[in-house]
């Protein structure tokens, strides 16, 4: 049987009633309640931070998992979506068998960052998936040729949450999210550009960056996931700058305005092109390049046409390979499920 566990403070149990209210996407975070299709047993629950006499029992007595099939059908599978749960679920709850994501360690290593004792983790685990394909070789190499097997497959959307919305009467241009990888400098530069040769176009950002936005731009810290819907409904163009990484940053924007019908203009990273493809439902623009990205954005601006093609494409594109149903499929294979 599967656990899927995230972090307490993700408070599984509130999601599921947003979503239920249908203020959030799938009833488990990334849909992953879509498991249940390959075992109807999966189960949900959340795991704390260790406290020092756990940390101090798995130095004594480390627990490594069994390798993917080895426990047979009556194994207990743990399985967690980044590598900082996979932490907590190793000192907290181990299974027999645990898998876990792996998001930021790869970047972490990349740029020379203290990772802890996070190679002992992973190395620990039964199996672990990335959903950037610029992630594989370099986890393999952080893990080790003895390490855990490490698989690739996409991240998937909840097409029915973002749905395809009909085309907004007023051009606008939306930014949406803050993680770490996010490139506000080169976005705003961007932005700025646009602003001065289509003053009449709305531009509008969500995030929690300091950086100061230029003139034309409308910037909010924070939205739900039911407004997120409604700004993406708005938009006629969805732009997003990264800086250089691994995990394809942005991808869940990406998506969620690809379902919407909207085109991405957005930086090309490892790994970003098995979700947004050049010319075909979106545009990409090379890493701190403000005036390529802007130049995508005015072209898609300026022909109404071409930007109802490749959001009409990159719906398409959802719809045939890049839901949570597809993510959880593939998942539950690399589980062994």
């Amino acid at each position: 049987m599967i656990e899927v566990l995230f972090a307490r403070e993700r408070d599984v149990a509130g999601w599921a009633a947003d979503h239920a209210a249908g203020r959030r996407p799938g009833a488990w975070p990334y849909g992953l309640e879509a498991l249940r299709e390959s075992d109807p047993q999966a189960t949900v629950g959340s795991v704390g931070e260790p406290g020092r006499l756990q940390v101090l029992r798995d130095r004594l007595l480390p627990r490594r998992a069994s390798s993917s099939g080895s426990s047979g059908s009556a194994a207990s599978i743990g399985v967690t979506w980044d590598e900082n749960v996979a932490r907590r679920m190793l000192l907290m709850t181990a299974h027999d068998e645990m898998y876990t994501g792996v998001i930021w360690v790869t970047d972490r290593v990349e740029r020379g960052q203290d990772v802890g004792r996070m190679r002992d983790v992973l190395r620990r685990m039964s199996g672990l998936w990335v959903i950037s394909r610029g992630q594989v070789e370099p986890l393999r190499r952080f893990v080790g040729e003895d390490g855990p097997p490490v698989g690739f497959f996409t991240f998937g959307v909840d097409a029915d949450f973002f749905a395809a919305r009909p085309w907004p009467a007023r051009p606008m241009v939306l930014s949406v999210g803050g993680d770490r990888d996010r490139d506000p400098a080169t976005l705003f530069a961007a932005l700025a550009r646009v602003h001065a040769e289509r003053p009449d176009v709305e531009l509008m950002v969500q995030t929690t960056s300091d950086t100061a936005p230029p003139e034309g731009v409308t910037v909010v810290p924070h939205v739900s996931h039911r407004e997120l819907a409604e700004l993406y409904a708005r938009s006629s163009v969805v732009a997003v700058a990264t800086r250089d990484n691994l995990h394809a940053s942005g991808m869940t924007v990406s998506l969620e305005a690809m379902a919407t019908g909207r085109p991405v203009v957005m930086t090309d990273t490892p790994g970003i092109e098995d979700y947004v493809e050049h010319e075909r439902t979106g545009l990409l623009a090379p890493v701190g390049d403000a005036q390529a990205l802007a130049a995508h954005v005015l072209r898609l601006l300026g022909d109404e046409d071409e930007a109802r093609r490749l959001g009409a494409a990159g719906r398409a594109a959802v719809e045939e390979r890049l839901t949570t149903r597809h993510l959880a499929a593939s998942l539950a294979q690399f589980v062994g499920r």
